[in-house]
């Protein structure tokens, strides 16, 4: 892809959502049908990831290929932060809409302060009844938060006060806990993104490309390079870094945010490029998790010795998650590019326009599934503490198909009514209708 100038970069989201290659020419007043469905899919497939012993895992897309709902969401919210912020920047100034991102900065850490203590107490309140066989505590490695931590490796020895200070200033982050701090880094190098902008978008991929690449530790170390990455601690008692490096992910946010802004073209419609990403996606299915577990072994025998999980180990950097490797860039644009095909110009596919019962049921499908895009904060958080309950619940009434079913179809209808509870106190319904009398 080509990076492009525009001579009107607050209109670019109107302009990716008209066509894929016209030009902008109107303010931007409404949002894309393809960004909130998308992103409101990517919410539920969160949902069935994170709940414990969930088999609907075994169809989520990181079964299927090496990219997942992270790649959606952090994708869709490249694109989302452009409509929302990039306008910002282009009407009231640089220093305005740092000020914007900042203030969003500071909603994502407060709703990262709640959520992690939230579950914290609560997995504390199921292990302090003594009658359950798991210890959940210990299930989500949040020992250290109790009792405190000596490290094997470094002998250093923190408290439970020198950790809940870890929470607060972000150098604890426990594995479950690092998504929304991979997002708010990412979202304070947003000025900086938009300040090189300014000068050459040239630079400013550059700058993005370099960052990314310094954030791949393996390929690093193939060339004698390891001293240089770029990571953040998790946690003080260890070597342990960030799972979600920020430094890596923040190329799939760029590259949503790009495609906004209109920086990057959007793509034509060709049939060898839809043959092309299918091909890709469809050459990812063997070396999958999916493809390892079991085509691969049906062919192969054990799995020592086998070519396919060779080949996984071989190429760990290109495709480890933590660092965002490149081979998940590529699977990641190829199922993105068919989704961007199958919604049609505009999301025109997406609405129903037919008078049929089946139009209306999927049109009212598809508004349910973009108000749960449209609310994602409140949405992802509800959707991490809701995933823990769920395995409670079938913890002790068992995993069978229908348990697991109903449970799963719980969390689905719970994650819907917080979209449009949510949406609903946003909408202030408490202040008088225009021209209403108080």
């Amino acid at each position: 892809m080509t990076l492009v100038s525009t001579t009107s970069p607050s209109q670019a989201a109107a302009s990716f959502a008209a066509s894929p290659s016209a030009s902008g020419t109107s303010g931007v007043t409404t949002r894309d049908p393809r960004l909130d469905f998308y992103r409101g899919i990517a919410m539920f497939i969160i949902l069935f990831a994170h709940t414990p012993g969930n088999f609907f895992t075994s169809w989520i897309p990181a079964r299927w290929g090496f990219s997942d709902a992270t790649e959606i969401f952090v994708f869709c919210s490249g694109m989302a932060s452009a409509i929302a912020f990039g306008r910002t920047f282009d009407r009231a100034g640089w220093v305005l809409g740092t000020a914007r991102v900042a203030h969003r900065v500071w909603q994502v850490y407060w709703a990262h302060i709640c959520m992690f203590f939230t579950i914290a107490m609560m997995i504390a309140w199921w292990d302090s009844f003594g009658i359950f066989d798991k210890n959940y505590i210990n299930s989500l490695n949040l020992v250290p938060i109790f009792e405190g931590r000596t490290g094997n490796s470094t002998g250093i020895v923190t408290t439970t006060a020198d950790n809940l200070i870890g929470i607060f200033t972000l150098s604890y982050v426990p594995n479950y806990f690092d998504i929304l701090p991979m997002y708010m880094v990412i979202l304070v190098m947003m000025p900086m993104v938009m300040a090189l902008s300014r000068v050459n978008l040239w630079l400013m991929a550059a700058v993005i490309a370099t960052v990314w690449l310094f954030a791949q530790r393996g390929v690093l170390a193939w060339l004698g390079a390891e001293h240089l990455w770029l990571s953040l601690p998790a946690e003080p008692w260890s070597n342990r870094h960030w799972f979600f490096n920020p430094f890596g992910w923040q190329l799939i946010f760029f590259t949503g945010f790009a495609f906004m802004r209109g920086w990057i073209p959007a793509p034509p419609v060709k049939m060898w490029l839809v043959v092309l990403a299918a091909v890709v996606v469809v050459a990812n299915i063997p070396l999958s998790n999916i493809g390892v577990r079991a085509v691969s072994r049906e062919w192969f025998g054990a799995f020592e010795g086998n070519p396919v999980i060779e080949w996984r180990v071989a190429n760990k950097p290109f495709i480890d998650k933590s660092s965002f490797g490149l081979l998940r860039y590529v699977h990641f644009l190829a199922l993105a590019y068919l989704a961007w095909v199958a919604a049609g110009v505009g999301g025109h596919r997406l609405i129903a326009s037919g008078a049929t019962s089946a139009s209306k049921a999927w049109g009212a499908l598809v508004k349910i599934v973009m108000k749960v895009g449209q609310q994602s904060l409140a949405v992802f958080v509800f959707s991490m503490v809701f995933a823990r309950i769920s395995g409670f619940t079938m913890d002790q009434v068992g995993r069978e198909t229908a348990t697991v079913v109903l449970v799963n179809f719980v969390g689905v209808g719970a994650l819907i009514a917080v979209a449009y509870f949510v949406g609903w106190i946003k909408s202030t319904p408490w202040k008088p209708k225009k021209g209403a009398i108080a």
